[in-house]
């Protein structure tokens, strides 16, 4: 039995950071999507890395662009990691891959299919939840048996969309992934978070376990 890791996304400032911190999350997102309410700068996001402990992952968050670009960004904001939402075929992935741990994000739309993600064996994988304008932070739950079907294909899933304190442990045990990715979950606002429903979120998250043949977040 491993414990589910626990990514919180959309942290815009350094006293969220903290709380995310304070209660074990591993890995924090920074949202560098323009048109999104989460959005922060890279030097603004530079600020919140810099708070951050060894145990604890900066994600940036990217909806579509060039390799280029989003080098540049990660470079300006310190960060390590990078989550990818929209069109990035397999070679930008494998190029950026090569200096960046990449999380490619694919959304249970319709014409979703598990095995698509096979595509990509040198990312870890997100699975969210579809929407036609939105990028993550929807609030709504994706398709957990499909998300489950992804396991056969990722080296490690990561499990969001919708995701809060009620309906993490049974998300958990409908899909066994190894991390789980809340947003709009721990939120009072958009951006601004909810330091009590993050240790609420917390505590589910940790009463819940998943039977794994031993994969982790490298």
């Amino acid at each position: 039995m491993t414990p589910v890791q626990i990514k919180i996304c959309g942290v815009t400032n350094v006293r969220d950071a903290n709380a995310c911190v304070e209660v074990g999350a591993h890995l924090i997102g920074l949202n560098f999507c323009p048109q999104s309410p989460r959005y922060i700068g890279p030097t603004r996001a530079r600020q919140i890395v810099a708070t951050l402990p060894n145990n604890t992952r900066a994600v940036g968050v990217f909806v579509d662009g060039n390799a280029d670009q989003i080098r540049r960004i990660a470079n300006t904001a310190g960060i390590q990691s990078l989550q990818l939402h929209g069109n990035f075929a397999p070679e930008i992935t494998r190029e950026l891959a090569g200096e960046f741990r990449v999380i490619r994000a694919f959304s249970t739309h319709a014409r979703f299919r598990p095995e698509e993600v096979s595509l990509f064996s040198d990312c870890d994988v997100l699975i969210d939840a579809h929407h036609p304008d939105l990028r993550g932070g929807t609030g709504q739950t994706c398709d957990w048996p499909a998300a489950r079907a992804t396991l056969a294909f990722a080296r490690f899933l990561i499990l969001s969309g919708g995701l809060n304190a009620q309906n993490v442990d049974r998300a958990i045990k409908a899909v066994t992934p190894h991390a789980v990715d809340v947003c709009s979950g721990v939120e009072s606002a958009p951006g601004v978070k909810d330091h009590r429903a993050i240790k609420d979120f917390v505590i589910a998250v940790r009463g819940a376990v998943r039977f794994t043949d031993g994969s982790s977040l490298k």
